[in-house]
């Protein structure tokens, strides 16, 4: 399915294409597109990806540009000098094409909307339309920031206008990473980001005690979720002058059942501040000591915990003489919660990024 601009024309066509079949489309034009978030480079040149919010910018000159995707999970927009001009639902292994443009230069964006860790997408780059040409990609941002985290991070369910999304299209439908709070605060200042986030996992626990013996760290080091032992080789560009990290919402959201291997919240507590700290330790030995750690928290109705504790851990990385570790607490009264199963709607999505937007103003950050 497709929805369209109007005054566009938007079609998707089953590879292969009239331009090129996708292996010829993505071999050929791998230097036309800046990718922003964690890739593998598949054998038949396609790229392959996991994590929301995964996306490809491009340049070309014509009137029109075929977006090659394979791709039976996943939401994408597209973006047309700045402005959405079609949403691509489930696409399958198609070639989606804008046409109807002016005969310019512009430029495309194609962003992952949705969450798929149970699946890889695959990107096989841009095809331009006849008489036109794929341009040299777009440069590199200078800024870099890194989010990371669950659901909210992720943008779950952010563009719902009820809570319950059963009977609205469900969870994929309204959710869209390019629209939550670190996509929204990246974009005004201008910098590339990643968003390495998954809905229902925490630092040690996931949302109810949920598939344990698994948590978020289990799969920070993969691009590729679905592939057990997966590793992402990161390039030596991507090196972000801040890291944002949200995780403990699922930590302590619920309560603890029985047979989970804490006895006491007190336990999960002291379980939880001990894998944050060797998790803020693995994002320095990656990306050295002068990026700066944020570490993220966020009102629960049923507990203090998750904030106590991670403003116990901040305190202690400055004890141990990390100066560049700061604490982030967002909440507001104007946040409703509208989102899908009570998570931040559009609206509250814009509200946090503007308290990040301030967090970050007030760091010594030299961009």
């Amino acid at each position: 399915m497709v929805a369209a601009a109007a005054g566009l024309v938007v079609s998707a066509v089953a590879a292969p294409s009239r331009a090129a079949s996708p292996p010829e489309a993505a071999g050929g034009r791998a230097a036309g597109f800046h990718t922003v978030g964690r890739v593998k480079r598949a054998a038949d040149g396609f790229v392959r990806y996991g994590w929301p919010g995964v996306c490809f910018e491009g340049r070309f000159r014509g009137t029109g540009v075929g977006i090659v995707l394979d791709d039976a999970h996943n939401d994408y927009d597209v973006q047309v000098d700045g402005t959405t001009v079609a949403t691509l639902v489930t696409p399958g292994r198609t070639v989606s094409w804008i046409d109807g443009l002016a005969d310019a230069r512009h430029t495309v964006r194609v962003v992952k909307r949705t969450e798929s860790p149970w699946a890889a997408g695959r990107f096989g780059g841009f095809v331009a339309a006849t008489g036109g040409a794929i341009l040299a990609r777009p440069r590199p941002r200078s800024r870099q920031i890194e989010f990371i985290g669950d659901s909210f991070t992720a943008g779950y369910g952010n563009v719902s206008d009820t809570r319950d999304c059963s009977g609205n299209g469900g969870v994929n439908r309204n959710s869209n990473a390019d629209l939550a709070f670190g996509a929204l605060t990246a974009r005004r200042l201008d910098a590339d980001h990643q968003t390495n986030a998954f809905s229902g996992r925490g630092m040690v626990r996931n949302y109810n005690g949920g598939e344990p013996g698994t948590d978020f760290r289990t799969y920070y080091d993969r691009a590729l979720l679905n592939v057990e032992g997966d590793v992402w080789r990161r390039p030596a560009s991507w090196r972000p002058q801040v890291v944002v990290i949200g995780l403990g919402i699922n930590d302590f959201s619920t309560p603890l059942n029985p047979g989970e291997r804490w006895s006491t919240v007190e336990d999960l507590v002291a379980d939880y501040e001990s894998a944050y700290h060797g998790f803020l330790d693995r994002l320095r030995a990656r990306y050295g000591p002068r990026t700066f750690l944020v570490v993220a928290a966020a009102r629960l109705w049923n507990t203090t915990a998750f904030t106590d504790a991670t403003l116990r851990i901040v305190e202690e990385r400055g004890r141990r003489g990390d100066d560049r570790v700061s604490h982030w607490y967002y909440d507001d009264p104007g946040l409703d919660h509208l989102g899908c199963d009570w998570h931040p709607s559009l609206h509250d999505h814009r509200i946090i990024s503007g308290l990040l937007d301030d967090h970050l103003a007030g760091l010594p950050l030299r961009w």
